[in-house]
């Protein structure tokens, strides 16, 4: 039987993805043991190995959840098969010329770039590596951006704006409830609003960048720019979550046989946190003084509450669909709702660290890390394989074995070590992005790289069950072209 369309488009990305994201893995075991002093690859290594890790991780994972939205949206909405092409070209252009960045021009200025950085090394890279690596960086962001902007498109196509796509109609009562967008349609638009919004601070930020490193006399703001690096990476890191949700939403539903209804409650949830997401960067930004007052206090308030509103909903209703439901846990849907448990959990240390009071004494610890470890790996890369694994659950030919069931409880045991690792390490006020540790701070560096390598043995045991797929599939379609 063949694939339906689009679906080997999205295997395929989904594959580069899985492999960028191991890879980035391995960057971070090799940062964690130096740290920890079992190895020294110098502070220059270091440095593009947390700039590759930073920019590779969220890249691979964006990826993904773009593989995952687009699947489930386009069985609402029409979109362009060739735009997510497009896409994935890009893609792999701009990540080439960042690896060629960082390594061939050893650039080292971390994924946020802060301006003007990218420019003033004091020796460490020359211009042809900050050139290459924000040129490659503007390549992925605007392959991105078109799959946002058809999805777009798309959505007030079928629905008549953006705003009915977030159910604006049915929460102020013009429209009925049963007449409300599917789940997948409100988070697809979403993350519409809000990826675009931080993906045109990011183009605008770099490109400036670009401007100030060919040509040094032409400079900006410091404090605007570096409001647009994060309001970039801020979001288009957080929206990963609400993109990759979407795939709990429809497999859960699927495994229980129990729609997933968009009611007003989850409505408002959706709309409250779009507002949200694209204003809550600021809490990056308490420790600049020069900021207005009044953003820090929104960036502190909002922080509390945006988690929230998706996160109680979403974690709420995965718990009533599969309450009594009768459910045959699968590997798709093991991992699915496992990922419910990695983003709650991941949540809680970083609205923790939003508070100003804890944010001046662990927001520049290994705390951060700690909380952005567990909601992506526990959260959004759980939601990744548990589609992977969905995608090829009814394939008969080759079935999850105990080899798969192992990985799975490895996953989640490693995770959970790299991510306490980094917790315990902020806890005892051990500083992040330096490139050695005091010998009291090496400990739970160490914990948390040898957790890393049994993460990266989970994972790989992950990706190779899909690429057995992969390899079975195509010699069922050459068999079918010779029978035809």
């Amino acid at each position: 039987m063949r694939m339906e369309k689009g679906k080997s488009t999205i295997i395929q990305q989904l594959i580069i993805a899985a492999m960028m994201i191991i890879l980035m893995m391995g960057f971070g075991v090799l940062m964690l043991l130096q740290q920890g002093g079992v190895v020294d690859f110098g502070p220059a290594a270091f440095y593009q190995f947390l700039t590759i890790h930073g920019t590779g991780m969220i890249g691979g994972a964006v990826l993904a959840a773009t593989a995952i939205m687009w699947y489930f949206l386009n069985k609402y909405v029409k979109l362009s098969l060739s735009v997510l092409k497009l896409n994935i070209v890009l893609y792999v252009l701009g990540v080439v010329m960042i690896i060629v960045g960082v390594f061939a021009f050893e650039f080292s200025g971390s994924w946020t770039f802060l301006y003007p950085l990218p420019a003033i090394s004091s020796g460490a890279w020359g211009t042809a590596g900050a050139l290459t690596y924000l040129i490659g960086l503007q390549l992925v962001g605007l392959g991105l951006l078109i799959v946002l902007l058809d999805a777009g498109r798309a959505i007030i196509q079928k629905y008549g704006s953006l705003g009915k796509g977030l159910g604006w109609d049915v929460i102020t009562g013009k429209n009925r409830e049963q007449d409300a967008p599917p789940a997948a349609v409100v988070a697809s638009t979403m993350v519409v609003i809000v990826d675009t919004a931080a993906l045109l601070s990011g183009t605008i930020v770099i490109f400036m960048n670009i401007i100030h490193v060919m040509n040094p006399a032409f400079t900006f703001d410091p404090l605007l720019a570096k409001n647009l690096t994060f309001a970039f990476g801020h979001i288009l890191a957080n929206s990963t979550i609400y993109m990759a949700v979407i795939a709990v939403y429809e497999i859960l539903s699927r495994s229980t046989g129990r729609p997933w209804k968009s009611n007003k409650a989850f409505l408002i949830a959706w709309t409250m946190s779009t507002l949200f997401t694209m204003i809550v960067y600021p809490h990056h930004l308490l420790q600049d003084t020069v900021m207005p007052t009044w953003a820090l206090i929104v960036g502190q308030v909002l922080s509390f509450a945006n988690g929230l509103p998706v996160l109680v909903i979403t974690a709420y209703g995965a718990l009533m669909i599969v309450y009594k439901s009768g459910i045959k846990w699968k590997m798709g849907s093991s991992l699915i709702f496992l990922s419910m448990f990695g983003w709650t959990a991941g949540v809680i240390p970083a609205i923790l660290d939003s508070a100003i009071m804890v944010n001046h004494v662990m927001h520049n610890t290994k705390w951060v890390p700690g909380h952005f470890h567990m909601y992506m790996g526990l959260g959004v890369i759980a939601m990744l394989f548990g589609f992977m694994y969905y995608l090829v659950q009814n394939d008969q030919s080759i079935r999850p074995n105990q080899l798969d069931r192992f990985a799975f409880c490895l996953y989640t045991l490693s995770i959970l070590g790299v991510s306490f690792s980094f917790l315990t390490s902020g806890a005892i006020s051990t500083p992040r992005k330096f490139a050695t540790h005091f010998e009291q701070w090496q400990a739970p560096a160490i914990f948390g790289g040898v957790s890393g390598i049994f993460l990266m043995i989970a994972i790989g045991i992950f990706i190779i069950y899909f690429i057995r797929y992969m390899v079975n599939r195509n010699k069922d379609f050459s068999v079918e072209k010779e029978i035809a």
